[in-house]
């Protein structure tokens, strides 16, 4: 997966703040002045994403309204992993993502591996309890 491009990022982040089905018009709108980018280069950019699969459409009328298919944070996860793959030693390569982190993100790391761990527990004992029963 190659990372979007500045306008592709634009407009993701336009989707994903507002979090509800929108039309071209209303990305335009929402890039603000700033930008300004013609309404044709919005649209192909838009359908482009569509045909990637990072956006789904609906038909509104005669116009197309755009929703993300995933959030922010899947994207960024994707591109970590992505990243990690990259490595031929994915342990000297998150040690070293860790050593440059802020205590802060540190800590949320900490959090999301304490959640994945205590969400796979379960289903660990149950499989355990499943692979006693079969001995039996």
């Amino acid at each position: 997966m190659r990372p979007l491009g500045e306008l592709e990022d634009a407009i993701m982040d336009c989707l994903w703040a507002e979090d509800r089905p929108m039309r071209v018009r209303e990305v335009v709108d929402a890039l603000g002045p700033e930008r300004q980018p013609a309404y044709t280069t919005v649209m192909t950019v838009m359908d482009i994403l569509y045909r990637k699969g990072w956006l789904q459409r609906e038909r509104d009328g005669r116009a197309w309204r755009y929703q993300a298919t995933g959030s922010r944070g899947d994207y960024t996860a994707e591109l970590m992993q992505q990243a990690l793959s990259t490595s031929e030693d994915r342990s000297a390569a998150l040690a070293q993502f860790v050593a440059q982190m802020s205590l802060a993100d540190a800590a949320l790391l900490r959090q999301a591996l304490d959640a994945a761990t205590a969400e796979a527990a379960p289903s660990d004992a149950a499989a355990k309890r499943r692979r006693g029963a079969r001995r039996q």
